[in-house]
């Protein structure tokens, strides 16, 4: 019949291939291939399978091409559906982004009575009054935090040790939450502190005004007090005793701690975690030091190499997770944050572990004197003299002169994965982030050469040792492995 095309059996084979590829990233990972597309979903695919794959022969009744086409890595002749279901969970994972700066850092005084070796403040003793946070500026500093666009504000008081100067606190929270009644929106506090200070007055403010507290505990008192020295030696007492008022106060769950490695700490990874289990924490966070400030001084007792932390990290983390075998429930909380960013749709909000970077698009710091800083780091930078990441000042520059200016586009710039060298090509990306400040402190540049970048093999090595745990759990509970597909690929 002319006009009529007649087409052959193989034209309705379910069996024949016809897809394209959505954005995905791979690499090797043990004995397979790990592919992860732009929203951080993955599977892990046999070699096989994968060079299937790339190769456009596997056949659509080959196990792995549903799975592949479930999670957007492949689809079938119009795009449409496959993109814009993409679109939506990548906007989920780029929720951070819609309330721009949320949270806000107050240092109301660089006073303190402690010496810690890994501060990575330039601190100065208690009686050195000039270094306190003025009402002006306090005001001003809340005209900047009120110009932000998100519903939900959350202030955050440091030092120094912020309870140095509690009238300004008082007069920072009573201002805030007057200005957040007239516009409709919420205000949530935070008082970071060494607890030393920690008054009955303090407390009673705290409980009208529903502040959080958050303090320092590095772990038993032999390590807390060699790494947080003070007058009297009694670092580690004074904040038990702290926390201890803080729960009866405030409610149990009104106080949390944090704690950071040194040199020290990497000896004792079971004691650390045993310290927050037998002050009732639920919570920890394996912190690294920093490289900013005073611990650049202080080397001898905080510094190490990251192979170093990374086999404290996974020490420490295997104890947890027999912690939880046993029946008690305990959240090491860096790993919480990448396995959320593995294994869930949703953002983590966690400043450098996204892209781009939170620096000064999700966290801003008001220095004592009125300096805005995009992050604590830049302003730990600025202390040792170098001011290249000062936003500005509340006492001369516009809300839109610093957080639309030079500096915070630079960051912004500097930190999008997707387009960093290293970073671009890694299957890791998604999960993973950048720290411009971090690069800029150790290698010179906000960029970074990730083949020496400490922050870049920390991140890969926990990366891989989650997905390995996980991975392995999973078998040993005879689930099925994400994308773990052994059976020779079909092919066309």
């Amino acid at each position: 019949m002319p006009g009529v095309t007649f087409y052959g059996r193989s034209a309705f084979d379910v069996t024949t291939t016809g897809y394209d590829f959505l954005p995905f990233q791979f690499m090797p990972f043990d004995d397979k291939m790990l592919v992860v597309n732009e929203v951080g979903e993955y599977l892990l695919l046999d070699a096989p399978v994968f060079a299937a794959f790339t190769s456009k022969t596997l056949v659509k009744t080959h196990e792995a091409y549903g799975d592949l086409k479930a999670h957007q890595f492949l689809y079938e002749d119009d795009p449409d559906f496959a993109v814009r279901l993409l679109a939506i969970k990548y906007r989920t994972k780029r929720d951070f982004l819609r309330d721009f700066t949320k949270l806000h850092i107050f240092v109301v005084s660089l006073r303190c009575d402690h010496s810690c070796h890994y501060c990575q403040v330039s601190r100065v003793s208690p009686d050195r009054h000039r270094f306190d946070m003025s009402a002006e500026t306090a005001e001003r500093a809340l005209d900047l935090v009120f110009r932000s666009p998100a519903d939900v504000l959350k202030i955050e008081f440091q030092g120094g040790e912020p309870l140095l100067n509690f009238e300004r606190i008082q007069q920072i929270v009573t201002s805030a939450e007057q200005r957040a009644a007239e516009a409709g929106r919420t205000v949530e506090f935070v008082i970071t502190s060494n607890l030393a200070y920690l008054s009955d007055e303090v407390l009673a403010f705290c409980r009208a005004h529903d502040i959080l507290l958050s303090t320092s505990l590095d772990g038993p008192a032999l390590v807390h007090n060699a790494n947080r020295p003070r007058p009297g030696n009694d670092s580690h007492q004074l904040t038990i005793d702290g926390i201890r008022r803080a729960r009866s106060a405030l409610g149990f769950d009104r106080v949390s701690a944090l704690m950071t490695t040194t040199r020290l700490s990497l000896e004792h990874p079971e004691a650390i975690v045993d310290e927050y289990l037998n002050h009732g924490f639920s919570f920890l966070v394996l912190r690294p030091v920093s490289p900013y400030g005073f611990a650049l001084r202080t080397q001898r007792h905080t510094s190490y190499e990251t192979e170093a932390f990374l086999g404290f990290y996974k020490r420490a983390l295997d104890y947890i997770l027999e912690v939880n075998r046993r029946g008690q429930y305990f959240v090491e909380g860096y790993a919480k944050l990448l396995l959320t960013k593995m294994l869930t749709p949703f953002a983590t909000g966690h400043v450098d572990l996204q892209s781009p970077a939170g620096a000064g698009i999700n966290v801003a710091v008001y220095n004592y004197d009125g300096d805005v800083y995009a992050t604590d780091e830049s302003r730990m930078l600025a202390e040792m003299g170098d001011r290249t990441f000062r936003l500005g000042s509340v006492h001369s520059d516009s809300y839109e002169a610093m957080f639309d200016g030079p500096v915070i586009r630079a960051l912004v710039a500097a930190s999008c994965v997707e387009s960093l060298p290293g970073c671009s090509d890694c299957a890791l990306q998604t999960w993973c982030g950048s720290d411009p400040l971090e690069n800029y402190a150790t290698q010179g540049d906000v960029i970074g050469h990730r083949p020496t970048s400490g922050f870049c093999r920390r991140n890969m090595e926990i990366l891989k040792h989650l997905l390995r745990l996980y991975q392995r759990r999973r078998h040993a509970r005879n689930l099925p492995l994400l994308g773990d597909r052994r059976s020779a690929p079909g092919t066309t």
